[in-house]
């Protein structure tokens, strides 16, 4: 599942790319009609992201939102800006796509070519790819959408509702001290075991199943304890934790959570994956801290990897 830091950089794709211009708007395969002909041709004047959900603003006050959930993904072709000095812009962000090369991490895959990998002599813009739930181009840019669990248009009393059934996102948040205390106080409060209260989008908006597993290790906190249990001060350094992670993941699109790495090691992790984590995928492999296997579990439905000696 595409987790918050690919979310915010989608929203940041279409603020650098789309944000300003009149979108034609289409559902390739018919099942986002509807919607599509509300937005088409209206100009799009804002894109924001609250968690894992992506907002996109048009004229006439409609908004048009997105949940990527496990499998969804934006496609993208033309003329795309780079997100991160130094890499090429992406031709995929969200659910990996077999047929995209380069697998950048996180999510996200780099452009074959400066076209998006559509091929010089193809003409701009290429067919929609598969079921494609929908399509937003301008003249020079196109985003294709593909599998999300959720895309509707909504007013904006309706968007404002969606927002505020979400819990605190540090990208969102310009009360970061104020938010972290609602936080702790959100943790604490309930026996629920606190890696699933982690996963809570009510809580806290934007952590999936890597970040989830990366964030209670760097805590050295058995994911199994109620959150009644877990001190205060521990629940707000998950808050501060994660306000960290998520601006690195936002500026850098991986999720590289080891913090023991020097330069050289952290610039070797970004283009390795199996460096990128302490636990996430770790299943039987040493700990880097203290050797025990690290185990997997089933949380809720989900897996869970932990030290079973760190994280007692």
């Amino acid at each position: 599942m595409p987790e918050g830091h690919t979310v915010h950089r989608v929203a940041r794709q279409f603020r650098r790319d789309f944000v300003g211009r009149p979108l034609a708007v289409s559902s390739p395969q018919g099942r986002f009609a509807q919607g599509a002909a509300l937005l088409d041709g209206r100009r799009l004047t804002g894109s924001r992201a609250v968690g894992k959900q992506l907002f996109l603003d048009f004229d006439g006050g409609l908004v048009l939102r997105v949940h990527l959930g496990l499998y969804g993904a934006w496609d993208l072709f033309g003329q795309i800006s780079p997100l991160t000095e130094g890499m090429a812009a992406l031709g995929s962000m969200g659910a990996p796509r077999l047929r995209r090369a380069g697998r950048m991490g996180g999510g996200e895959r780099e452009r074959a070519a400066a076209d998006g990998g559509s091929g010089a002599d193809e003409p701009f813009p290429p067919p929609p790819v598969g079921q494609g739930r929908g399509r937003l181009a301008t003249d020079a840019s196109v985003a294709d959408l593909r599998g999300p669990t959720a895309c509707e248009v909504l007013d904006p009393e309706s968007a404002a509702a969606a927002v505020a059934r979400l819990g605190l996102d540090p990208a969102t948040e310009e009360d970061l001290d104020a938010a972290g205390a609602e936080v702790a106080r959100r943790l604490t409060r309930r026996a629920v075991p606190i890696g699933q209260l982690l996963m809570d989008q009510s809580v806290m908006a934007g952590i999936g199943n890597i970040y989830r597993a990366e964030m209670l290790f760097r805590a050295r906190l058995d994911p199994w304890t109620p959150g009644r249990q877990v001190p205060v001060e521990v629940a707000r350094g998950l808050w501060d934790d994660w306000a960290v992670l998520l601006a690195d993941g936002i500026r850098t699109g991986v999720i590289l959570t080891r913090e023991d790495l020097d330069e050289a090691g952290r610039a070797r992790a970004l283009g390795d994956r199996s460096e990128q984590h302490w636990v996430y995928g770790r299943a039987g492999l040493p700990c880097r801290v203290c050797g025990t296997p690290v185990v997997v579990e089933d949380m809720a439905g989900r897996k869970l990897y932990r030290c079973p000696a760190c994280q007692r």
